[in-house]
């Protein structure tokens, strides 16, 4: 009887010891839905939101940015200024990578390098971000220097999108990472498995130098579909959700059960006109020419827009009229240029100016799957357009079509967006105002050109002082506001939902990293 009640009482020890260590190991694993799918686990390859939220998971550069896109330390924890194109680095002791393998100078030389090797056959690279480098030398093995080709004020911004992997990985393509071999980096959680759309499966990296996370495991699943993530998030499948449509927004806000999280985001609604050519394929004047042309033409169409009943009925409040590319708060922002106003009679009053008093015709294209509401949003534009004598007709289409015949110019006005990448002005300004060419402008489809503006932008990009080179970002962006070069329309919000107990602080750049999820 002794021993039958000593193993009873041993039985049930054991018992409550399994139920309490499993309710530990559920309450320590943190499952995400999300949006958009990781498409390579390269941190190197693909310059897109969904890989770059990713490899943050995984990854550190030799700097971060936080929840404003601000540059803090991360695996250098100072850094000085030599001269006009030296900078030197003192990099965090005690590092080490996911494999047990110390991290060192000899680290960051060959993560620098890899950039090229890895960029090959990507659709959007990231040798952009190391294209000033000319050489990084090894001073000892916790100090480096970056000597850029000339003075690189936006240095900083830059490598805080350059992951740094061990040396040994140097000379290995983006394929065998895409196998699930060789995934390691420094960052707070090390890399388990790989579902393509489907799944990422992440573990604790316990040695992480920031410190541990407080979930053991991580399992972020893709839905695509905005009705499935929102089911997965009312049925408890996951603990949390990103980009929650807004039509939901309001409705889960109310449950007690969950709440919401949302931030001004720094991704850009605009629309690029056609400037260039005399003849569009999809704007024509009463002599078959290209209304776009013509300046005031594209501020009568951005009189034309009611940016805050945008925001307001079709957004649902999740959004910011635009009056220029970087929002309030960003480097390079622009206090001068006044709140978007709408104004139909004044829209009418420049067409007419313009020699177009009984308007033109013109049909828009926009993606129907790549925005919250894109296709929406394009409707209620036409619409607006029409009001004003601009005959409109609207085509959408899947994003996968939509943007390579825009940027072969298949179409005459496009709606398109920009995140901005680096936190500042000149990241979304280069892109998408600087005339067309190898070295710049590569999202400029509508060929907006100012020999000012470029002048302006490139004085700025090689001016170290912070006061100066931001009085000249702000030059550049007055400019080529003025000139319509781009018809801003509305910042996107993005917006968090998740169970009660947990807590998110909404980051401007969208990511969604998991170390900075907490439980109450």
């Amino acid at each position: 009887m002794r021993k039958s009640v000593l193993a009873g009482v041993l039985s049930s020890a054991l018992a409550t010891l399994f139920i309490f260590n499993t309710t530990s190991a559920q309450a320590a694993d943190l499952k995400i839905g999300l949006a958009a799918s990781t498409t390579s686990m390269d941190p190197q390859f693909y310059v897109g939101g969904a890989n770059s939220a990713m490899a943050r998971n995984i990854f550190d550069g030799l700097v971060n940015q936080d929840e404003k896109q601000h540059i803090t330390p991360a695996l250098a924890v100072s850094w000085k200024v030599i001269n006009d194109t030296t900078w030197e680095f003192a990099l965090r002791p005690g590092v080490k990578f996911h494999d047990g393998s110390d991290f060192t100078a000899k680290d960051v030389i060959a993560s620098v390098k890899r950039v090229a090797l890895a960029s090959k056959n990507s659709p959007s690279a990231y040798t952009p971000y190391v294209n000033d480098i000319a050489e990084v030398i090894e001073v000892n093995p916790l100090t480096v220097r970056i000597i850029t080709k000339a003075p690189t004020p936006l240095l900083l911004n830059n490598l805080s999108r350059v992951a740094i992997l061990p040396a040994r990985l140097e000379t290995v393509g983006s394929q065998t990472l895409n196998e699930g071999k060789d995934v390691i980096g420094t960052g707070p959680f090390k890399f388990v498995s790989w579902t393509p759309d489907d799944n990422v499966v992440l573990a604790r990296n316990d040695q992480y130098w920031g410190g541990k996370a407080q979930w053991d495991h991580v399992t972020l699943r893709v839905f695509k579909n905005p009705s499935a993530r929102v089911a997965a998030m009312r049925s408890g499948d996951v603990d949390m959700i990103e980009s929650v449509p807004t039509a939901d927004g309001r409705d889960l806000g109310k449950q007690t059960s969950l709440h919401l999280e949302s931030v001004a985001g720094n991704r850009i609604l605009y629309l690029h006109p056609d400037q260039d050519r005399d003849v569009s394929p999809f704007a024509k004047g009463p002599d078959g020419s290209n209304p776009l042309k013509k300046r005031e033409v594209r501020e009568a169409m951005s009189l034309a827009i009611n940016r805050q009943a945008i925001v307001d009925r079709i957004m649902d409040g999740q959004g910011v009229p635009a009056s220029q590319l970087v929002p309030k708060g960003y480097f390079g922002y622009t206090p001068s240029i006044a709140a978007p106003v709408y104004d139909p009679a004044k829209a009418k009053q420049l067409l007419a100016q313009a020699g177009y008093p009984d308007g033109f015709t013109l049909t828009f294209h926009a993606s129907n799957d790549r925005y919250p509401n894109d296709s929406k949003i394009a409707q209620a534009l036409g619409q607006m357009f029409s009001r004003v004598g601009i005959k409109t007709d609207v085509v959408t289409m899947p994003g996968s079509v939509y943007f390579s015949r825009a940027s072969k110019r298949d179409f005459s006005l496009i709606m398109g967006g920009a995140a901005i990448e680096t936190g500042e002005a000149s990241g979304v300004l280069g892109p998408l105002l600087e005339t067309f060419g190898p070295n710049g402008g590569q999202g400029n489809r509508g060929r907006y050109s100012s020999p000012e503006f470029d002048k302006t932008l490139a004085k700025a990009r090689e001016t170290l002082d912070d006061g100066q080179r931001e009085k000249l970002l702000q030059q550049a962006t007055e400019i080529a506001m003025k000139d319509e070069g781009t018809i801003p329309l509305l910042f996107l919000s993005y917006t968090w939902a998740m169970k009660t107990p947990y807590s998110y602080v909404g980051r401007s750049d969208g990511y969604t990293l998991p170390y900075f999820v907490h439980e109450k």
